[in-house]
């Protein structure tokens, strides 16, 4: 049986069971006028049957998919011929890789010979037999975990209570794994990065002025500088950032004042629905608006007033960017003052205030938290976009200031240094997780720095 045919008996079940233990319940005391005898609603006996009959066949089913491939390739390698299993860990492994692909009809890369045909069918054959193992299994679970639970159910059973701390459990273990997937990126980015600082000095990474990492495969090649000092991607990062805000900052929450406050409710049904399209443009799109226009606009405006102005310029970059993100601040400052309660609202005008200020005197600092937590998650959206940068300010690892030149961010490195096949053993690979976590540094003491302004100012208006 498929896994998805599985499942769904298996909801099936659980269904029929959650009315079955109900029933049960009701039939204990008496038919549903006597529901308050029970502990628990009726409702919570269907649950607990229900749930021993979807979570252990559940537990099992995930446990097989997780080991079921490996069984299966270790008692496949055990039926080979002694001259095949003394080939070398990657010969068997291609052996074993065309086996399978012959078994599910692929091309292999070898001639197809009776060992192989053999060694497919009998591949075939133990993933027929697992698939039929694991459904007596799962189905054999399912039932006597009905069972288990029917014979538990009395009128004084605590059912919401065991119902309850089960639910409780799953809310845990999914934070558990939220939590546990968050330390295992930062680790990973870590051990690498360590890696790195081993060939690199960290004072050199975080001081130095030049980027350039090509570094020299033999000790005669020339043209390989091997610099890794991160404050030319840093500042061109900043400069973009900066450009992105002053753009999306104003513009998201003006539209966002207008669109809460001042707008008819016609107005306001197609204007936010219109700037939030903008959220949906993929950036990629946005790379190709700043390059053929935005791009070439700025060179041709900045020479015809006598600057010089690089065909690739953190200026468009920038520009493009803070259109992308104005869509998250004004979306979010909307929210936040829409948020703000009423009566403070009414107060303020109660008092003689004009709406413009209640506004600023009133609504806007009552909305602040999530006005700054709105442009905090904007700054982030615009430290790690890439496409962007790549197609409007170019590669060029310029340690400037002036935004009408060519600058480069942390995160287009990154992918530059990851482009291709990579070997995890070099300076210039490793450089990639060493800039990874300085961004991650970064934008983390962002979030807390903004996470306590937030919190100082909500409790202010709380």
């Amino acid at each position: 049986m498929q896994d998805t045919t599985l499942l769904l008996s298996l909801t099936v079940l659980a269904l029929a069971g959650f009315y079955a233990g109900r029933g049960r319940a009701l039939a204990l005391v008496g038919g549903p006028a006597r529901g308050r005898r029970l502990h628990s609603l009726p409702g919570y006996y269907g649950m607990f049957l229900a749930m021993w009959c979807l979570l252990p066949p559940l537990t099992l089913l995930l446990a097989w998919s997780l080991f079921e491939g490996r069984v299966i390739t270790l008692m496949l390698i055990e039926g080979l011929p002694d001259a095949q299993r003394s080939m070398s860990a990657g010969e068997l492994n291609l052996l074993v890789n065309n086996i399978q692909n012959l078994a599910v009809g692929d091309a292999v890369s070898v001639e197809i010979d009776a060992v192989l045909r053999e060694a497919s069918s009998r591949y075939r054959l133990l993933q027929a037999e697992s698939r039929r193992l694991l459904t007596v299994l799962c189905l054999g679970l399912a039932t006597l975990g009905a069972v288990s639970a029917w014979r538990r159910i009395r009128p004084e059973f605590r059912a919401r209570n065991r119902v309850e701390s089960t639910v409780e459990f799953f809310l845990l273990l999914a934070s558990s794994i939220a939590v546990l997937t968050t330390i295992g990126i930062v680790m990973s980015v870590l051990f690498e990065a360590l890696r790195f600082f081993q060939q690199v000095s960290i004072v050199d990474f975080l001081f130095g002025l030049n980027w350039s990492p090509q570094t020299a495969i033999r000790e005669d090649q020339v043209g390989s500088s091997g610099s890794f000092g991160i404050v030319p991607l840093l500042t061109g990062t900043l400069l973009i950032t900066v450009i992105a805000m002053l753009v999306a900052v104003p513009v998201g929450l003006m539209s966002a004042i207008y669109l809460a406050e001042y707008s008819s409710q016609k107005v306001r049904a197609a204007a936010k629905p219109m700037l939030e399209i903008l959220a949906g443009i993929p950036t990629v799109v946005y790379g190709f608006f700043a390059a053929l226009t935005v791009a070439p606009w700025v060179r041709d405006a900045g020479e015809a007033i006598g600057l010089d102005v690089a065909s690739e310029s953190a200026l468009a970059a920038g520009l493009v960017m803070g259109i992308m993100i104005i869509p998250l601040v004004s979306s979010l400052s909307d929210d936040a003052i829409k948020a703000v309660p009423g009566d403070m609202r009414e107060g303020a005008l109660a008092l003689g205030a004009t709406r413009s200020e209640a506004m600023t005197g009133v609504i806007l600092p009552a909305a602040l938290p999530g006005i700054v937590g709105g442009t905090l998650l904007a700054l982030s959206r615009a430290i790690g976009e890439t496409m962007i940068v790549v197609m409007a300010a170019g590669l060029a690892a310029n340690l400037t200031a002036n935004p009408f030149e060519a600058v480069t961010t942390v995160t287009v490195q990154i992918v530059t240094l990851l482009v291709g096949d990579q070997e995890f053993d070099s300076a210039k690979t490793l450089a990639a997780f060493a800039l990874g976590l300085v961004l991650f540094v970064v934008t983390m003491t962002l979030n807390v720095v903004g996470l306590n302004f937030v919190r100082r100012y909500r409790e202010q208006y709380e």
